[in-house]
């Protein structure tokens, strides 16, 4: 389906250049579409975070959801159309190139035209709450495979967010790269909304932190002999963060607020799955700064049930009682697959939560770690988990049949939880205390 909404789009300005147009409009409207893609891209976040702030409660909270899309979209159609406008007032004089010459060019640049309006569409769809098969789907919840998503019709969405990646970390870099913040940023949006029942934004922000020292440390031997064992038994195919040869496990310590726990589902940060935490890294350098250059997803293996022994469920459901009386933060110890030559930089979490991790917070030695903050889910959470593990397993061991559709039961209990503020923005809005 979204392949052929490419395919008319593309059609349609083709079509429309070839009839309509001319060299020079078609070729103005191709500057105003980039450039109105460059204004959504760059500001989007800093206007979601208003309708985040005045929408987190009553009646405006089914809006919170759709603030980033919403906000990607109307800033797009409103410097597309105020630009279009006045490139008309301007280009009032005709100016014909040859009867064979606008032939030619009309179409061609009404193709690359269809190209980016079909592709800011796709990545609206992918920010919006829509279940994980719309626009399309990038990625099968039962057998995550990240370095091998699937795209739409000449990945129109990867060119656009893939030309403003390039373009905010090149001649027009600020303090923060869009590349840096947000590689691979289609991918980060399919897998924030792999399960349609987890809220893919939080109402309070930042909805998590890291601690100040001994937030990163090498993995003990122990996980790193059960992690391979469980990876050669074909045991995580719904782990985000599959391991490679050339990675190092590393442990990063993540704590959830208690005040961004709520029972309203849509901004709840309490349930989230492993696919919606994601470590950027960078290159490893004494000068590398943490929100310039590009960076690199890594997604977690699981986290720590034990000092030994990692959990690999794709939900985790954090409730009020998991609190100690005189704690507001659930720390969890999370695994991760760290490249080889780069070192975790950020912390994401759903859409619009970003913290830094401090260079003196990264520990080499893990003889220095510091005591296992283990978490262990609920019997219902724990036996809701199994049970779609187990289907997964029956699926393999019956060849994967075709056809067949992963168990959905029971995911989301109702009383879930809620968030504040928005912290990941490209722009300037304020990451933590130290950004």
């Amino acid at each position: 389906m979204a392949s052929i909404a490419v395919l008319l789009i593309i059609l349609g300005c083709a079509v429309f250049q070839f009839f309509k147009g001319s060299i020079v409009r078609a070729l103005a409207t191709i500057i105003i579409a980039i450039f109105a893609s460059i204004v959504a891209f760059g500001f989007f976040e800093i206007l979601a975070d208003v309708l985040i702030k005045r929408g987190n409660s009553g009646s405006m909270v089914s809006l919170v959801p759709w603030a980033q899309a919403l906000s990607f979209l109307l800033l797009f159609v409103l410097v597309f159309a105020v630009l279009q406008t006045a490139s008309v007032q301007l280009c009032r004089s005709k100016v014909d190139f040859g009867l064979l010459p606008e032939r030619i060019g009309r179409p061609v640049l009404g193709i690359i035209l269809g190209l980016i309006v079909s592709g800011n569409l796709m990545t609206f769809l992918a920010m919006a709450p829509l279940p994980n098969k719309y626009p399309y789907e990038r990625f099968n919840p039962t057998r995550i495979q990240v370095d091998n998503p699937k795209k739409v019709l000449l990945n129109t969405d990867g060119f656009v967010s893939g030309l403003f990646g390039t373009i905010s970390n090149g001649s027009f870099s600020g303090s923060r790269s869009f590349a840096g913040l947000h590689p691979n940023y289609l991918d980060q949006l399919f897998l924030n909304r792999l399960d349609s029942e987890v809220s893919i934004v939080s109402g309070t922000s930042p909805a998590i932190e890291v601690p100040q020292d001994k937030a990163v440390w090498p993995a003990s031997e122990a996980l790193k002999t059960q992690v391979e064992e469980l990876n050669n038994k074909g045991m995580l195919s719904r782990v985000p963060g599959k391991p490679k040869s050339s990675d190092r496990l590393m442990i990063v310590r993540v704590g959830v607020k208690r005040n961004a726990l709520s029972s309203e589902p849509k901004i709840n940060a309490g349930v989230f799955t492993l696919s919606q935490l994601r470590l950027i890294c960078k290159r490893a350098g004494p000068d590398s700064d943490p929100l310039a250059g590009k960076g690199q997803n890594a997604y977690p293996i699981g986290y720590l049930k034990s000092a030994t022994e990692i959990e690999t469920n794709f939900k985790i459901n954090i409730r009020r009682n998991d609190f100690s009386e005189d704690t507001s933060t659930k720390n969890i110890d999370f695994v991760f697959a760290v490249p080889g030559g780069f070192t975790p930089a950020l912390v994401e979490f759903k859409l619009n939560n970003v913290v830094r991790i401090p260079a003196s917070a990264i520990l080499t030695d893990a003889s220095e770690a510091p005591e296992p903050a283990v978490y262990i889910q609920s019997s219902a959470e724990e036996k809701e988990n199994q049970g779609q593990d187990q289907t997964q397993q029956g699926s393999r061991g019956r060849g994967g049949r075709r056809g067949q559709k992963p168990q959905e039961s029971d995911e989301n209990p109702p009383e879930q939880n809620k968030a504040e503020k928005l912290t990941e923005s490209l722009t300037g809005v304020q990451l933590d205390g130290e950004l």
